[in-house]
């Protein structure tokens, strides 16, 4: 099979998976990910009563960003797409340009949505895949981020994630596409770039090949079992669930990783934001290590609290002047 062919089979493969609405949105950079998705996205749909439509954002990064957007929007739309735009963004943020770059690319796709709601394709590879993975295991993040990026992950669909960025090279080469080459992708002061570039071709030498598609298939199965793990701490917290709070009895009856999954979706939908590995554990110790310890202090300036068997989460007791 040639690369555009299992390109092509790949995004039909993934809609054959997912309720697809009137119109599906592809974001694209001008990369050969992208424009390999486009084209496919185009192809698979042609035939059907649906709308495509390319979203292509600009970052404005480079001095010529705006000229390289123009251009992927008019080679895009050769491709067969139905509707082109380009939507400039304003890269800021924490976490350094990558991340805030990839926070104001994901916000401008969700704009583009009516409602926020809707399909955008994206052009992740299974070598992005095997690098998330890496980069998950380095930091020591733990399974949700060691089971890598979801195929669907409303409104983010990633049909390319058991095609690698060789093939969709190819693609564009059998389309007669000359790709954009973003020099970030080159730049070595990028984490990414050099477990791409280093790490990555050193770890397939010294295993003797294969590590991309063994990090995506350990990828696969962590997820599997991670949503198993969900599915079995969403029943633990409706059995827990006493209003606002969770008793402890019901906690502490658990194991730890369905307790901590219970926690931490408890502490999420609480409005804990910026939620730590240590910050989960000193919450789990109140339940699995108690010995009357005081409360957790959390991000937002909110206390975890053990009091009368149940967990509770509350802000700072208020002062009293005068007194």
């Amino acid at each position: 099979m040639s690369a555009l062919a299992a390109v092509r089979t790949a995004v039909r493969d993934f809609l054959a998976t997912v309720a697809v609405p009137g119109e599906v949105c592809v974001a694209v950079s001008g990369g050969a990910d992208s424009l390999a998705l486009a084209e496919a996205t185009a192809y698979v749909l042609r035939h059907r009563d649906v709308r495509t439509r390319a979203l292509v954002v600009d970052h404005g990064l480079q001095a010529d960003s705006a000229v390289v957007a123009a251009e992927a929007a008019t080679v895009v739309k050769s491709l067969g797409i139905d509707v082109v735009e380009v939507h400039a963004v304003h890269v800021v943020g924490k976490g350094g340009p990558e991340a805030a770059a990839r926070a104001a690319r994901y916000h401008a796709l969700r704009e583009a949505l009516p409602n926020g709601e809707g399909l955008v394709l994206l052009g992740h590879t299974q070598d992005d895949q095997a690098e998330t993975v890496l980069l998950g295991l380095g930091r020591g993040s733990g399974p949700r981020s060691l089971a890598g990026m979801r195929p669907h992950d409303p409104p983010w669909g990633r049909p390319l994630l058991g095609i690698t960025r060789a093939q969709t090279v190819a693609a564009c080469t059998e389309l007669g596409l000359a790709p954009w080459q973003d020099p970030h992708n080159a730049d070595p002061r990028f984490t990414r770039v050099r477990l791409r570039t280093e790490a990555l071709p050193l770890l397939e030498d010294v295993l003797s090949g294969g590590v991309a598609p063994a990090l995506a298939r350990t990828a696969a199965q962590l997820r599997e079992d991670t949503e198993a793990l969900d599915t079995l701490a969403a029943r633990v917290h409706e059995r827990a669930e006493r209003e606002d709070d969770l008793d402890v009895a019901v906690l502490a009856a658990e194991p730890a990783a369905l307790r901590r999954r219970v926690l931490r979706r408890w502490l999420l939908d609480s409005g804990v934001r910026e939620l730590t590995d240590a910050h989960l554990r000193s919450v789990d110790a109140l339940v699995a290590r108690w010995r009357g310890q005081g409360g957790v202090w959390l991000p937002g300036n909110l206390e975890a609290r053990r009091r009368r068997g149940r967990l509770s989460l509350a802000g700072p007791e208020p002062t009293t002047r005068g007194e």
